[in-house]
């Protein structure tokens, strides 16, 4: 039998090929390092000894440092996470108010192996009042307010669910004296902070399913309450279903025991309206009933 070794050399060279090229590729990563020294430092903005957690931008610089390491992955612990080949960046925090939030960092070492460090930090942001409230609240710098005594309704009370006080509103002149001479004074400073200071002359009127809630025992009547240290404000979106048919659709909380010029328990407050001249707001009572007042600019 005649042999064609042409034919025959150009077979096996193509299945020296095919096994060559079967032969799975070698990859290396190198020596893996886990990253060690993780250090993490956090700078709040506008930190100081009257914004212990910040002057409301929500922006915080964080650092992070390792040793030997690729990239950093950091959950911001507001629902973000970022991954960052450096570990300075600078975050900001959105929800209004006061919120505690704990940073989780892992520094990427080789082989993704990492190293973990947290850090909780408090922060407070500064809800954005719109210009034209602001200014009809506070006049700029500060304004001061008292009960509308001879207008209708300048205290009332209501059902939960409806915005007007259909169970009883006060005809002018009708409260208590104690109500009448109060003063409430909003005031603001140069990082749109709202302040606000209550001059009750020594006594408030409150509402007496809410006494309890001052510490006190009684009916609806006037009592002494020392409610003279300045508060600073927290205002957000309301929350309380209103349209903008009948509110501004913005609230604002108080801290400590809440009150304003009558107390009800409540500590929140919605503006239903305002302008340059007149405040009308409710809040929800300890009993759960809805509670309004209108203030009229002290003259």
């Amino acid at each position: 039998m005649k042999i064609n070794f042409k034919i025959l050399a150009t077979a096996c060279l193509a299945i020296v090929i095919a096994v060559v090229s079967c032969k799975k590729p070698d990859y290396s990563f190198g020596k893996i390092i886990t990253p060690t020294d993780v250090t993490l430092a956090t700078k709040i903005e506008g930190v100081d000894a009257t914004n212990p957690n910040g002057n409301g931008t929500g922006k915080v610089a964080i650092d992070v440092t390792a040793s030997n390491v690729i990239s950093y992955k950091i959950d911001y612990g507001d629902g973000t996470t970022e991954i960052v080949p450096t570990g300075k960046v600078t975050h900001k925090y959105a929800s209004p108010g006061t919120s505690d939030y704990t940073i989780i960092v892992s520094a990427v070492g080789t082989g993704g192996v990492t190293s973990t460090t947290t850090k909780k930090i408090t922060v407070f942001v500064l809800f954005e009042i719109p210009a034209e409230m602001l200014q009809n609240l506070t006049n700029g710098t500060a304004k001061t307010w008292v009960i509308a005594r001879e207008t209708g309704g300048h205290v009332g009370v209501g059902p939960a669910n409806t915005f007007s006080p259909d169970y009883y509103a006060a005809t002018p002149n009708q409260r208590d004296a104690c109500l009448y001479d109060d003063e409430i004074t909003f005031s603001r400073d140069a990082n749109k902070n709202v302040t606000m200071t209550v001059n009750n002359k020594g006594q408030s009127f409150i509402t007496g399913g809410a006494t309890a809630a001052y510490g006190l025992n009684g009916p609806d009547n006037c009592y002494t309450l020392d409610v003279s240290t300045p508060r600073k404000l927290t205002f957000m979106d309301a929350n309380s279903g209103s349209s903008s048919s009948n509110s501004t659709g913005i609230q604002f909380m108080v801290p400590g025991n809440g009150l304003i010029a009558f107390g009800t328990g409540g500590k929140t407050y919605e503006i239903l309206a305002i302008s340059a001249t007149t405040i009308q707001l409710r809040n929800i009572g300890s009993d759960g009933l809805a509670w309004y007042q209108i203030f009229k600019v002290k003259q």
